[in-house]
């Protein structure tokens, strides 16, 4: 491993040894920037198994799925159902996020690829332990450009994307906007032109501070230069995309176009499956009431389907 990113593996340990029972352990993530912290979760029996690096996907959200607002518990949840059927698995809270916000510094010098190398510097510390006898990466939403991208590290056996964006985020911005009054789409229209020329924007009205405010705009123009067609094409290695019908963030026509962009990827559609993977409908308002239970299971089918994937050889 490299000078530029050391890890430390502290694991909480209570009587026993790690492989005698299921149970989740603190690491950390050492980096010039700060800790960036995770769970490690084992399955229920002795030998070596498949770790899974499960990246969160964007906003403030955490390694369990949550953000300050809502709390779902969904990446928690698919951890544990990984663990049950066998799998290992790794979660962390990006940089910023949660126990790892000390490692996110001023939002003006974040860049995307402070994430994707977040994930890297971790697939490093996996491929170093010996218990795992596959690395697979897993990206959620946002996660799932990071994650594919990390994946392409010769480490990593396979890479399953769950609701990720088939285009550029830019592009995805707008669509979502369309959603709003035309006035606001009016007012964007311009300022994503000039982040995707990768130049700042001085003057931004009050309305669209909360989006494109000064701070943010180095990140979003480090963002937006990421084609996820033309990265997911660069992974040579068995891959799953995994999209739910009743997302109402993400179409399912993104699922679409990643699928077409490798010839070696599968797709699954999750019928009634949401954004946080869980069973909801199509209407909106019931749609997000989802979001903020975290007693709710994953989608029944989600693991199995996980699981199929995984026990395949390439």
């Amino acid at each position: 491993m490299g000078n530029m990113i050391k890890i430390l593996l502290a694991i909480l340990l209570g009587s026993g040894t790690l492989f005698a029972q299921v149970e989740e352990n603190s690491i950390v993530l050492k980096t010039q920037n700060g800790d960036i912290h995770g769970s490690l979760l084992m399955p229920d029996h002795q030998g070596k198994f498949p770790v899974v690096l499960i990246i969160a996907g964007s906003g403030p959200t955490d390694r369990n799925g949550n953000n300050p607002m809502m709390k779902n518990n969904s990446l928690k949840m698919l951890a544990e159902g990984l663990a049950e059927r066998g799998i290992a698995s790794v979660r962390y809270d990006k940089r910023g996020i949660g126990e790892s916000k000390e490692a996110g510094g001023d939002e003006e010098s974040l860049r995307f690829e402070n994430y994707i190398d977040d994930a890297k510097g971790w697939i490093d510390f996996l491929h170093q332990n010996d218990s795992f006898t596959d690395i697979v990466v897993l990206g959620h939403s946002e996660g799932s450009l990071i994650g594919m991208i990390a994946a392409q590290k010769n480490e990593v056996k396979k890479y399953i994307s769950l609701a990720g964006i088939g285009d550029r985020a830019s592009k995805a911005i707008r669509e979502q906007l369309k959603s709003q009054p035309p006035f606001v789409t009016d007012l964007s229209s311009p300022i994503l032109d000039k982040l995707e020329s990768a130049k700042t924007v001085d003057s931004v009205p009050p309305i669209l501070l909360s989006l494109f405010r000064p701070s943010v705009q180095p990140y979003l123009i480090s963002w937006f230069k990421y084609d996820p067609t033309a990265e997911i094409a660069k992974l040579h290695k068995p891959v799953l995309i995994v999209q739910g019908t009743t997302d109402i963030q993400v179409p399912v026509s993104n699922a679409d176009v990643l699928a077409q962009s490798n010839s070696q990827a599968q797709k699954a559609i999750m019928e009634g499956m949401n954004h946080i993977l869980k069973v909801s409908e199509a209407d909106r308002m019931k749609n997000i009431e989802t979001y903020s239970n975290p007693d709710l299971p994953l989608h029944p089918d989600l693991i199995d389907i996980l699981i199929d994937f995984l026990s395949k050889g390439n």
